[in-house]
């Protein structure tokens, strides 16, 4: 019975790292550009855009489908960053274990 009471006190103590990593990870930002730093991303660690910032000589080309694409690459490269940093950190907590829900 101490095994198991020693386990579900691990489990509760994980459960509260975690909680509050993710509520650092609603702070955490990641960036990303593209089209050498035409187009610009902030997204947080809870994988949420903060922000995009576009050159104003992109609009001069007046080339909607390519500032649609730096703007569609930035965004999804910083959502990549933003979900490994949250899968690394977790990691940590975790041991490595993938707890199903989690991440």
């Amino acid at each position: 019975m101490k095994g198991m009471n020693d386990m579900l006190r691990q489990a509760q103590l994980m459960q509260k790292k975690m909680a509050k990593l993710q509520e650092e990870l609603k702070e955490r930002e990641v960036e990303s550009s593209a089209g050498g730093g035409m187009v610009t991303v902030k997204a947080t660690g809870a994988q949420e855009v903060r922000s995009i910032a576009i050159d104003p000589s992109v609009m001069e080309s007046g080339d909607v489908e390519m500032v649609q694409d730096l703007v569609l690459s930035a965004v999804n490269d910083a959502l990549k960053k933003a979900k490994s940093m949250m899968e690394e950190e977790m990691g940590q907590i975790t041991g490595g274990m993938n707890i199903p829900g989690m991440f």
